[in-house]
C-alpha cells in the first residue's frame, strides 16, 4: 500500500515525548524522512530514536532550543544539506509557566512567548525560502484551546497560542500564491506529561466539560496532523482544527 508521505522531508520541533513524539512516529511510518529537535531530555529522545530504528526509518535528530536562532539556522541548513529540500514543518515545541497574572514574572512571560511564539517564527522564517523555491510546502502550528477560549492562570501561554493562530492565518494568505499551505491544530486536554501533572480532581472537572467524556491521545493529534500535511488536505489552508473532544465549538 502506498504511503501518504513517501519521500517527503519533515521537520518537527519539540519531539522527545508526548505530541511531538507521536507526530514523528506517525510521519515516519507514512514514509517521510523526519528531522526533529529536543531541548534537554536525553532519555526521552533516546526512546524516540529507538522507535525510529525499529521502523527502519531515515531520520536526523538535533539537541537544542527553538529559542536559539543560531541553533535553528544550523539545524535547517543541516537538513537541507542532507536531503536538499523541506516539505513539511511542524511547530510543536512549547512550554508552560502557569501563574495568576498578579504573580507572573516578566521572565515567566518572556520564556513562554519566546519558545511558544518566537520559536515558530524562527523556524518558519528560515524555512519558507526553501518551500517558495520548491513551489510547495505544508506548515502546521500546534496551538491550544487556551488560545481560543482562555484559561485562568495561563495569560502568557494563551497569548502565545492565540498569537500562533494569528500567525497561521496571516501566513496562509501570504504564502498561498507559492502553493504553501499553513494550518493550525488547537489542542484541548491531551494525555501528555503536562496534563498528568494536574491534580486528579482538576482533571476530572475538566473532563466533565468535554462532550466525548475523555482526554485526547497524542496519536489523535498525530492522525489529524497527518491529514493536514498530506495531499488529502491539498485545498485546506488557514484552517484551525479544534481537537478538543467537543469542548470548544
Amino acid at each position: 500500500m502506498e504511503k501518504l508521505l513517501g519521500n517527503k522531508i519533515a521537520i518537527v520541533t519539540g519531539a522527545s515525548r508526548g505530541i511531538g513524539k507521536a507526530i514523528v512516529l506517525k510521519l515516519s511510518n507514512e514514509g517521510a524522512r523526519v528531522a526533529f529537535n529536543y531541548s534537554s531530555d536525553d532519555k526521552s529522545a533516546s526512546e524516540v530514536i529507538k522507535a525510529l530504528d525499529e521502523l527502519k526509518c531515515e531520520y536526523l535528530v538535533f539537541k537544542g532550543s527553538v529559542a536559539d536562532l543560531t541553533f535553528v539556522r544550523s539545524m535547517i541548513e543541516d537538513v537541507k544539506r542532507k536531503w536538499q529540500r523541506i516539505d513539511i514543518l511542524v511547530n510543536n515545541a512549547g512550554i508552560i509557566r502557569d501563574k495568576p497574572l498578579l504573580i507572573l514574572s516578566e521572565k515567566d512571560w518572556d520564556d513562554v512567548l519566546t519558545v511558544n511564539l518566537k520559536g515558530p517564527f524562527y523556524f518558519t522564517k528560515y524555512i519558507i525560502s526553501t518551500m517558495i523555491a520548491q513551489k510547495s510546502g505544508s506548515i502546521v502550528n500546534i496551538s491550544s484551546l487556551t488560545g481560543l477560549f482562555g484559561r485562568e492562570s495561563q495569560a502568557n501561554y494563551g497569548a502565545a497560542k492565540a498569537g500562533l493562530i494569528g500567525f497561521t492565518k496571516c501566513l496562509a494568505r501570504e504564502l498561498g500564491r507559492y502553493n504553501i499551505r499553513v494550518n493550525a491544530i488547537a489542542c484541548g486536554l491531551i494525555d501528555t506529561r503536562m496534563t498528568k501533572q494536574l491534580p486528579r480532581e482538576i482533571s476530572q472537572e475538566l473532563i466533565k466539560l468535554i462532550p466525548l467524556g475523555r482526554i485526547g491521545k497524542p496519536e489523535e493529534v498525530a492522525n489529524t496532523l497527518l491529514f493536514l500535511v498530506s495531499d488529502l488536505a491539498s485545498y485546506i489552508t488557514g484552517a484551525v482544527i479544534n481537537l478538543t473532544g467537543g469542548q470548544y465549538m
